[in-house]
């Protein structure tokens, strides 16, 4: 049947449903409905990630990624610990493969410095005694307010709050069509609604064009593969990442300690050619196959990134032992035949500019006639979801 809502946010994942709370907490005589074509709750990337808490070291201090993510960090824990969600303090530590790197490990510590982020610049001997098991060359960072949870937990626990304070979480219930004032779904036909919040990650783009919103963009998916070790919990302490290449939106593959204290590499960045690319053939859709072919020569001519370059080194990745081994520079004493149960893969929603072939390394929010627009919503979007949803909400006007 129909319904009417003040608010209908398109999306469940954390982003959506951090909204639908903020929109709650400030309006909470407001019917708000979440609307998402899954089943259940956490089933792309707000359940797929390694469910890291960011510091907000990596990102330029005038961008929102610097603005949101110390704020998300914060807020993301006191959320967990009001909701019962365990927090593994682990802290990170950025290593350095050789000396070239170093200027780069100089440039996140002057960020961190900018955001505002708890950092310590520390040499090889403090590095042993906070992860034995890494290795850098000359000096490391350490970060200690980085931190680990369980994605899919965090998930859970903010929709119970979007149900207490009033929302309408509705899963199985596909958008197929959207436009001022109106939104229709495979279950409810067209429905009457005040205001559309578009949080559809890899299909956010879709929506917005449905409002001439960001037509100028693209999704680009890149497909995300984690392994995880045999090893003793505990054994390794601290996540472990390697300085990463500033001309890509991308970490590097890095170790991380998931909150019950097993060992994960990953993740990859490998180009996909459909959007819910998880293996095999599920959710492939030629449609969407045929888009994505028709954008990447925006892409593969970007002056803006080392396109040949990340195909290069990210393609061979589909190798778990390749993969395990480019771990061996941060933690000599992986081995491959430690990290042989696969975890599941994720799609990073990476959004495109096609005019200029460049991919968009900060959020992207957008507003349209009668509706807003998140279009670029990736990692650090986990850790940053509660401050991106109060500046989102804090802006609309209604």
């Amino acid at each position: 049947m129909p319904f009417t809502a003040d608010v209908a946010v398109i999306g469940g994942g954390v982003i959506g449903l951090a909204l639908a709370d903020a929109w709650l907490a400030r309006n909470p005589s407001s019917s708000v409905v979440v609307l998402d074509k899954e089943d259940k709750l956490a089933e792309h990337a707000s359940g797929r990630n390694s469910g890291v808490l960011h510091a907000g070291f990596y990102y330029a201090p005038d961008s929102l990624k610097a603005q949101l993510t110390r704020q998300g960090n914060e807020r993301l824990r006191a959320f967990c610990a009001e909701r019962g969600v365990e927090v593994r303090e682990t802290g990170k530590v950025v290593v350095t493969r050789s000396d070239s790197e170093r200027p780069a490990l100089q440039e996140l510590f002057r960020r961190g410095a900018a955001n505002g982020v708890e950092l310590e610049m520390i040499d090889e001997d403090q590095l042993r005694e906070l992860e034995p098991l890494a290795r850098t060359c000359g000096s490391a960072l350490w970060s200690p307010t980085t931190a680990v949870a369980s994605p899919a937990a965090v998930v859970m626990a903010l929709a119970d709050r979007v149900r207490e304070r009033g929302g309408d979480i509705r899963l199985g219930t596909r958008v197929i069509g959207a436009g001022p004032g109106w939104v229709t779904t495979d279950r409810d036909g067209r429905c009457s609604v005040g205001h559309i919040i578009n949080a559809a990650g890899l299909y956010a783009d879709t929506v917005a064009h449905w409002f001439g919103v960001g037509e100028e963009y693209r999704m680009l998916p890149f497909k995300g593969l984690y392994w995880y070790g045999s090893w003793e919990p505990g054994r390794l302490q601290r996540h472990v990442y390697p300085v990463p290449d500033p001309r890509n939106p991308f970490l590097g593959v890095h170790l991380t300690v998931t909150v019950d204290g097993r060992a994960k590499i990953g993740p990859t960045a490998i180009p996909s050619l459909w959007r819910e690319d998880y293996g095999g053939v599920g959710g492939f859709s030629l449609g969407e196959t045929w888009d994505i072919a028709r954008t990447y020569p925006s892409f593969l001519g970007s002056s803006h990134h080392d396109v040949p370059g990340l195909i290069r080194t990210e393609l061979p990745k589909y190798s778990r032992k390749h993969l395990v081994r480019q771990s061996q520079s941060l933690v000599p004493s992986v081995r491959p035949a430690d990290f042989t149960t696969k975890g599941r893969p994720g799609v990073r929603a990476q959004l495109l500019n096609v005019r200029e072939g460049k991919l968009e390394m900060d959020f992207v929010v957008r507003p349209g006639q009668r509706s807003t627009h998140v279009l670029n919503a990736v990692s650090p979007a986990w850790t940053s979801s509660l401050a991106v949803a109060e500046y989102v909400v804090e802006r609309i006007v209604v």
